[in-house]
């Protein structure tokens, strides 16, 4: 049986003990990533939009890191959009920044009503770089 790892970010394990959940697991080769969102230090969500989405990428590297892995290794994608429709365009401008090349990341974008005062969350499955 596989051991599964907790994976936390420096500096932002308070925040996960609050709300008791783990940034990402660790499984395997594989790195299960808990939805990121644009937090300020503080944990309150950056108003602007752009920024927020920036925000939320930033973290998500910050927790790959954590686990010797980087946005390339990011094999799958779910974002969830409080206003898909609205938000789109900037979305796709941040994400293609992100990811510039091929091959791309599996990506869902899924449309919702609720992200506890944030607009944008992304998590992701990432495949763990075999070490040398």
């Amino acid at each position: 049986m596989t051991k599964r790892e907790t994976i936390f970010p420096a500096g932002r394990q308070a925040l996960y003990d609050i709300n008791k959940y783990s940034a990402a697991i660790r499984s395997g080769d594989l790195l299960f990533v808990s939805g990121q969102v644009g937090s300020r230090d503080d944990g309150s969500p950056e108003p602007d939009f752009k920024a927020q989405v920036e925000l939320a990428f930033k973290n998500l590297e910050a927790v790959l890191k954590s686990a010797g892995a980087g946005l390339q290794d990011i094999v799958d994608v779910t974002t969830f959009h409080t206003d898909p429709q609205n938000q789109f365009e900037t979305i796709m401008a941040v994400k293609n920044a992100v990811f510039p090349e091929k091959p791309y990341p599996n990506w869902t974008a899924v449309g919702v009503n609720w992200l506890a005062g944030f607009d944008f969350e992304i998590k992701v499955i990432a495949r763990l770089p075999q070490e040398a």
